[in-house]
């Protein structure tokens, strides 16, 4: 799987009501990692707002899966128009759900889909957009000499050491951006001698 090497994403929940003629358009926009999560997103605003009528969402994630749905509205009104906002934006790893509660008046083909659209991109406009790099989880292994040398390529590479083992040798569980693993490899191998192993695992975090 080709993840992207950096992304932009809202972490926080957040909410936006909009009212077009006298419907109550509520705008939710949540990260989600996996189509199980946006599922479960989407049980819960059911839930929340029993009232709604429809709940009409859009999701994309960073492995490029895209999924939305009208949810019994007009084809093409709901679930494609909040999809655009999302595009609008450049976003990944994220859900928005906008669930409608009917006013009584029927809004029509063209103004029912403005509606959709404007509420998603009302949520994510109100929303904080953060910019998110790759990084892969990693066990770096060494003899203790090398601990000084280990610690500087880490840290030049802007690395994350998440835990450390210190016992007949050093173990060192990281994570490493994925853009600069290649040159993170290469400069162990020149300079380690040997004596510094790298071992990838496939858990890899946006951050």
């Amino acid at each position: 799987m080709n993840l992207p090497y950096e992304i932009r994403t809202i972490d926080e929940i957040n909410e936006v009501t909009a009212v077009v003629n006298k419907s109550n358009f509520i705008a939710q926009v949540y990260p989600v990692f996996s189509e199980s999560d946006a599922k479960e997103y989407v049980i819960k605003a059911k839930k929340r707002y029993y009232d709604a009528s429809h709940h009409c969402y859009a999701f994309k994630l960073a492995d490029g899966t895209v999924r939305y749905s009208d949810a019994g509205e007009p084809n093409g009104t709901a679930g494609i128009r909040i999809q655009n906002a999302i595009e609008h934006f450049k976003l990944s790893n994220q859900l928005i759900i906008v669930s409608r509660i009917f006013g009584g008046i029927k809004l029509g083909v063209g103004p029912l889909g403005k509606a959709y659209y404007q509420s998603a991109y009302q949520v994510i406009n109100d929303s904080k957009i953060s910019t998110k790099q790759l990084f892969q989880k990693a066990t770096v292994s060494a003899i203790y000499d090398q601990i000084s040398f280990i610690h500087r390529i880490l840290s030049n590479h802007n690395s994350i050491v998440e835990d450390s083992e210190y016992k007949e040798s050093i173990k060192l569980t990281c994570l490493l951006k994925s853009s600069e693993i290649e040159l993170i490899s290469k400069k162990i191998s020149d300079l380690g001698k040997n004596k510094i192993t790298i071992t990838f695992h496939k858990e890899t975090v946006y951050k």
